[in-house]
């Protein structure tokens, strides 16, 4: 029941759903749901505070891929969009949390009456975003080797082949990539 689809099975139905048939979209959930749990899960492996479970991740992410127009190369192209809107996804909900935070409609009591109680350090999803779109803005390709890596749980041939450069290039990319991102992490600036 776990097998992986056949070869080029993903493709095909992305091709035929995009000539319009509306069958093959059918066709492409039961092959493509398996790894986009995977993916969800390895997502929400990093935030302790889980507000939100694999599946409705999925879920919410199947919405927004199926509202897209979007012209579908590959399953390698299918996927690196799929770990796009879930990555959209979750700092959607963390941008809310940290609104609610922040007093949303809450009642406001004097700061004599609060008791402070602070939560476990956890992954600041908007921080990575933040610090992932500052890198978009000027090298998109390693933006997008994280992207595609952490994200997207592709591998480091899909990576290779979805953004058509080598492996050794996509290795040497990710290690520039980790070194800028966490000397933005970790220096505690946001621009």
């Amino acid at each position: 029941m776990n097998q992986p689809p056949a070869p080029g099975a993903v493709t095909a139905l992305l091709h035929d759903s995009r000539t319009g048939d509306t069958s093959a979209s059918e066709k492409l959930i039961p092959l493509v749901y398996a790894q986009l749990r995977r993916l969800a899960q390895s997502y929400l492996a990093g935030e302790r505070s889980q507000s939100l479970a694999a599946t409705a991740l999925v879920h919410e992410a199947y919405i927004r891929l199926a509202g897209a127009e979007v012209e579908w190369k590959d399953r390698v192209h299918f996927f690196a969009v799929a770990a796009r809107q879930m990555r959209r996804v979750l700092v959607d909900r963390a941008k809310s949390r940290h609104r609610m935070k922040r007093g949303a409609g809450a009642e406001q009591v004097p700061i004599e009456n609060v008791t402070l109680v602070t939560p476990e350090m956890s992954v600041d999803v908007i921080a990575v975003d933040s610090a992932l779109t500052r890198l978009a803005a000027f090298d998109q390709r390693k933006a997008d080797v994280i992207e595609f890596l952490y994200f997207g749980g592709m591998t480091v041939p899909e990576t290779a082949e979805a953004l058509a450069i080598s492996e050794a290039t996509v290795h040497r990319e990710l290690k520039m990539a980790k070194a800028w991102l966490y000397a933005q992490l970790t220096s505690g600036e946001e621009e």
